[in-house]
């Protein structure tokens, strides 16, 4: 059922297996202030509905941003995601090796900040993810 769905992403959750699946959104300059009230949005819902399981897929994210302004949407997304009940987020990988070495920096130094209280694997099959997130925590 769809939660949430706006220009930047869709919101489907499965009220079944508790997983919301969301396609990380495109990241560009002009998005970004968008993205963040978008993110604040997504947060508010998984908060209501009380979601513990994220499927983030970064499979299509295109990115035209800087290091550092990619890095900030990662840490902005996490620290939301902090702040629900969320606990395993699989994500997806991009077949685009610059967009993977991006969110690899970015995982790593959000794991580094201990930002994350939840966990986060990279998966590159779908149907794998998913298994994981069922799975017993």
């Amino acid at each position: 059922m769809v939660l949430f769905e706006n220009s930047i992403v869709k919101l489907d959750y499965d009220p079944a297996t508790d997983i919301i699946e969301v396609a990380y959104p495109d990241l560009h300059t002009y998005l970004l202030a968008e993205i963040k009230y978008t993110i604040d949005q997504m947060v508010d819902i998984i908060k209501s509905y009380d979601i513990k399981k994220l499927l983030l897929d970064s499979s299509k994210t295109r990115i035209s941003v800087s290091e550092e302004e990619s890095r900030e949407i990662s840490t902005y997304l996490a620290r939301g995601l902090a702040t629900t009940r969320i606990q395993k987020v699989a994500r997806l990988q991009s077949p685009s090796q610059s967009v993977e070495k991006l969110a690899i920096n970015n995982i790593k130094t959000l794991e580094q900040s201990k930002v994350m209280p939840f966990q986060l694997i990279n998966f590159s099959d779908k149907t794998e993810a998913i298994a994981w997130l069922k799975e017993k925590a």
